[in-house]
């Protein structure tokens, strides 16, 4: 039989619910929620899977890259080493003659005729030159006054040859600087001066190794022709003239 003096040990009793007013008792409040009220997302792994091919691809790519940079090397060093062999030089021009004819300067127009002769030398032992698209046109100071074009022609090794180009003007016009510098030419030195400008295609060869095509531009200044006011025609003065020659 148990102590009536024994102290009560344990938790308290529930409290009852309080009565409801229609009669029934309060239902009791839900227990706790313990779980989500629906479903957790999946679980995705973001880490991409190594691509196996990536390290070959990378060595490939690599080498190709090596065996282009080589290749490039090695060609730049055999054409440089060809090229010092050969030892190219640049071509020779002098003009041997220049004479207008036909002079008549009017009304800022001029009509004249101009026949000029050049020559062309080759100083190369080893190479071979061929020239085509030669154009060539004849100023006074900047004024281009004619222009013509010259026939293609070949060199061969240390040689020479000659050629002979007429310019043709016929009421061609000048401008106002350019006629009064003519008229005063030739009332106070009874010659005018002209220049000659040429551009050509020319083509290297030694043998079966040919280089490029390149452009020579060939430059010839102060050709006084000796013309006076009461004259239509006149020649060079001072004989041959050495041109300036450029690629």
């Amino acid at each position: 039989m148990a102590d009536p003096n024994r102290p009560v040990t344990g938790y308290p009793a529930a409290a009852a619910p309080p009565p409801n007013h229609n009669g029934y008792p309060s239902a009791q409040p839900p227990p706790p929620a313990t779980a989500y009220p629906y479903a957790a997302p999946p679980y995705y792994n973001n880490y991409p899977y190594p691509d196996p091919y990536a390290a070959q691809r990378n060595t490939f790519l690599r080498r190709v890259i090596a065996i282009l940079v080589a290749s490039t090397i090695i060609t730049g060093t055999i054409l440089f080493v060809i090229w010092i062999v050969i030892l190219p030089r640049i071509p020779e021009f002098q003009v041997d003659s220049l004479s207008v004819s036909n002079l008549n300067l009017s009304n800022s127009l001029i009509t004249a005729n101009w026949d000029l002769r050049f020559t062309a030398r080759n100083p190369n032992k080893k190479l071979t030159l061929y020239y085509d698209e030669i154009a060539a046109a004849i100023f006074y100071d900047s004024l281009s006054i004619a222009d013509t074009t010259v026939p293609p022609f070949f060199m061969d090794r240390v040689n020479e040859t000659s050629q002979e180009v007429r310019f043709v003007a016929s009421g061609a016009y000048v401008e106002k600087w350019a006629f009064e510098g003519m008229g005063k030419e030739r009332a106070e030195k009874a010659s005018v001066r002209f220049n000659v400008r040429m551009v050509a295609r020319v083509s290297f060869k030694a043998g079966a190794w040919r280089a490029r095509r390149r452009y020579l531009r060939v430059y010839c200044g102060d050709l006084s022709v000796g013309v006076a006011l009461n004259k239509s025609s006149g020649n060079l003065l001072g004989g041959q003239r050495q041109c300036g020659v450029g690629l």
